[in-house]
């Protein structure tokens, strides 16, 4: 097999599995999920758990996929993703998950929605551990500024007026009576203004979050 670039650190190997050398499996395989919150946590955040830190093979596979067309690394990624929903969530409930999602120009840009994508990866793992879980897209995404050009005040005011509910009834209960474990999904918390925005809107709709799970945690970096 021919060498190619490791979405995890970029150098080039050969051996490659679904885009990922060897080192970086090991990496990735590492990391254990927990719970994390922005400082200060903007109003209606729900609990949220992150499989790791903004850092290293995971932040590097997560550019690789969203920004460089490495679409491959969607089924690794949502594996990944599968972990921490079930380390939020603890023993196999029934879950609905809802992914937060891209703006038109987002999904056009990126050649469908990234985490749509994700989603339906970390279903299927799930699935196949037994869980009874299904995706769901209760929310649209209004046309918004990319949140890299943005500071933290723009975020704020730009995920303010993000979403609006799309046409469809409350999260419904499962056979037996056991309501889904709602979990929002997204892959980055920064400020956690587009978690909390999405979830203010899913619970005036009915589908209020129990728990939102992303890959990744950005650090606070600490001006001296």
């Amino acid at each position: 097999m021919l060498p190619a670039d490791c979405a995890g650190c970029r150098e080039r190997r050969p051996g490659l599995r679904h885009g990922v050398c060897p080192a970086c499996v090991v990496a990735l395989g590492e990391l254990r999920p927990g719970a994390v919150r922005p400082t200060p946590a903007p109003p209606g955040l729900p609990p949220c758990v992150a499989l790791g830190p903004y850092a290293g093979p995971l932040r590097e596979a997560l550019l690789a996929y969203k920004e460089h067309g490495r679409h491959g690394l969607a089924r690794p990624l949502g594996a990944l993703l599968a972990e921490a929903v079930a380390a939020a969530v603890g023993g196999a409930r029934p879950l609905a998950l809802v992914p937060v999602p891209d703006t038109a120009a987002a999904a056009r840009s990126r050649y469908g929605d990234h985490l749509d994508r994700l989603a339906r990866h970390c279903a299927a793992r799930l699935r196949r551990s037994g869980w009874a879980v299904r995706v769901h897209r209760p929310l649209r995404a209004l046309p918004r500024p990319d949140s890299v050009t943005l500071d933290s005040a723009g975020r704020a005011a730009a995920a303010e007026a993000a979403f609006q509910p799309r046409s469809t009834g409350p999260v419904r209960e499962r056979a037996g009576g056991v309501a889904p474990v709602v979990v929002l999904l997204d892959d980055i918390v920064t400020t956690g203004v587009t978690l909390a925005a999405a979830s203010r809107v899913l619970t005036v709709t009915g589908w209020a979050p129990n728990v939102a799970v992303v890959l990744a945690a950005t650090e606070k970096r600490h001006q001296s």
